[in-house]
């Protein structure tokens, strides 16, 4: 079992920045990958950025924008984002996949862009 607890969430104005963080505890040895996804009302969770030894991957609305990292201090997925835009309002949620296909999600941060 793995737990997650995001937070870092808020109210910014387009073109400003936050960091997410999502603290895990558990059984963080049996972490093959992570991801942050997000949910806006109305419309469907969507994969914004996911990392794993071999590989990070972003969504194209995201690229160049947003970073997703692995703190190994500190044992927790961080989401650095910047140039926020409206567009980028929704529930943040982490998302860790163990060794054996097992996903974990955290309860989700809320993220708004506006002025």
């Amino acid at each position: 079992q793995v737990q997650l607890v995001e937070s870092g969430g808020g109210l910014v104005q387009p073109g400003g920045s936050l960091r997410l963080s999502c603290a895990a505890s558990g059984s963080i040895f049996a972490i093959f990958s992570s991801a942050w996804y997000r949910q806006a009302p109305g419309k469907q969770r969507e994969l914004v950025a996911y990392t794993d030894e071999r590989s990070t991957k972003y969504a194209d609305s995201v690229k160049g924008r947003f970073t997703i990292s692995w703190n190994n201090v500190k044992d927790s997925i961080n989401l650095q984002m910047t140039n926020l835009r409206p567009e980028d309002t929704a529930t943040y949620l982490c998302m860790v996949r163990s060794v054996n296909g097992y996903d974990f999600w955290g309860q989700g941060t809320q993220v708004t862009v506006s002025s």
